[in-house]
């Protein structure tokens, strides 16, 4: 998709994770076809495979490794977006007519689950009273909303999903 908006006259990036790559070819000596930047991408910053340390990835430019700032608060998903944010920023101010098109892949919503402190801190006791109570408030507002139709019934979980419930209580 990004090389045929790319040849139709858009702007085109990727930011955070790309696991389109095959482990082999993930290294600095390439080969870089199946590389973002040789996918279509104009620019890409992110990091290649599903899954990366959100505090400490192992973060690309185009192919160029990235080095990380000396800062112990830093988190990937701020970093990307802020990557992102000014690469669009960039794209209107120098051809504000052109059109763009961004693929923003956060890791952070992608295991390990490495999500800030704080964000883990908000969400505290939240989930404590377990899957099957969890799963069944958000189906009771979307009842009484009319989301759903009247008389419809929650879904059961599916045959060998049983021991989820007891595992996240």
């Amino acid at each position: 998709m990004a090389e045929t908006l790319r040849l139709n006259g858009y702007s085109t990036a990727a930011f955070g994770k790309w696991h389109e790559t095959a482990a082999w070819e993930t290294s600095v000596s390439g080969p870089f076809d199946r590389w973002p930047t040789h996918q279509g991408f104009d620019k890409f910053y992110g990091f290649l495979g599903g899954e990366t340390n959100q505090w400490a990835p192992y973060l690309y430019d185009g192919v160029t490794q990235v080095e990380l700032p000396n800062d112990p608060n830093y988190h990937f998903m701020t970093d990307m977006t802020d990557k992102a944010v000014a690469w669009i920023k960039y794209q209107k101010a120098i051809t504000p007519d052109k059109p763009f098109f961004v693929y923003f892949a956060p890791g952070a919503t992608h295991a390990p689950h490495h999500v800030p402190k704080e964000w883990i801190a908000r969400w505290k006791g939240k989930f404590d009273q377990g899957w099957d109570k969890v799963r069944k408030r958000p189906f009771a507002r979307q009842l009484k909303m009319g989301v759903v139709p009247a008389g419809t019934k929650l879904a059961p979980k599916p045959p060998g999903d049983q021991g989820l419930g007891q595992a996240l209580k």
